[in-house]
């Protein structure tokens, strides 16, 4: 079997639980495709020095797909706050962009320890069901835009489509929660694409990427993950209104616990 081929296969799987969990939570992808990729590419033997950023930057590119079809199952229930993703987006995409310019010249070792940090405290929010207390009404567009940046910035650097932070943060503005993972999706739209960009830009020229890399995105797993995401982010998000997640919610803790756990072995080692 050839890399190439093996390549597509493994990310086929992972585009798989990425979509599914990223239609169904409103969370996850990048979480499960960042640390997936790394033991793909570590297999392979693709890209050693700069097998984070590529497989940030992939992340970032494959989310693109998966909230384009999780964005427009939650709108056809209603479910996305359009004048709420308006206002934010501005400041997701300044955000987010010069986030991915940032980590495109930081050091591969502080990129993994910032992922391992994330994903152990997105995992104990989960387990510990750990919600803000809804008190507020939500900001005007002004500060509603500096969120944005923040969070943009935030998930340039761990490769995903912010809903680990969108959706906490509608929560806390009285947001219905259902509403908060719809408008959530759609907020990972700018994200993703604002940090594909500014990955490919950052990596344009950069020696020792594997052939089929645009920048620091590798179209071959682009391809296998989105194939496979993007009608799994459908049925998930279709499923998000019909099944309670609580439960899932607690095994995707678990799997972001080992995922972490695995790559903090890997930095300690």
């Amino acid at each position: 079997m050839t890399p190439l081929l093996t390549v597509l296969l493994a990310c086929l799987g992972v585009g798989v639980l990425a979509g599914f969990l990223a239609g169904l939570l409103g969370v996850g992808g990048g979480l499960v495709i960042v640390p997936a990729l790394l033991l793909v590419f570590d297999a392979l033997g693709l890209a050693q020095a700069h097998a984070q950023h590529l497989a940030l930057g992939t992340s970032l590119a494959t989310i693109v797909v998966t909230s384009l079809s999780s964005l427009r199952a939650h709108h056809a229930h209603g479910a996305v706050r359009w004048p709420v993703f308006r206002a934010i987006s501005p400041g997701i995409v300044l955000g987010t962009f010069l986030g991915a310019q940032l980590a495109g010249l930081a050091d591969a070792t502080l990129l993994k320890w910032c992922f391992v940090l994330f994903a152990y405290a997105v995992a104990a929010q989960m387990l510990l069901d750990a919600r803000p207390r809804p008190q507020r009404v939500l900001p005007g567009a002004t500060v509603l835009a500096a969120w944005g940046g923040l969070i943009g910035a935030v998930s340039s650097w761990v490769g995903i489509g912010g809903g680990s932070l969108s959706v906490p943060l509608l929560s806390w503005h009285n947001v219905p929660v259902k509403e908060a993972i719809g408008t959530s999706a759609a907020i990972g739209l700018p994200i993703a694409l604002a940090g594909s960009a500014g990955y490919a830009v950052s990596g344009w020229g950069v020696p020792g990427l594997p052939q089929g890399s645009v920048g620091f995105i590798y179209l071959p797993a682009l391809l296998g993950i989105a194939l496979a995401s993007f009608p799994l982010a459908k049925a998930g998000a279709a499923l998000a209104h019909r099944l309670p997640v609580a439960v899932l919610k607690r095994c995707f803790a678990v799997l972001l616990l080992l995922l972490a756990s695995r790559m903090l072995w890997q930095l300690l080692g």
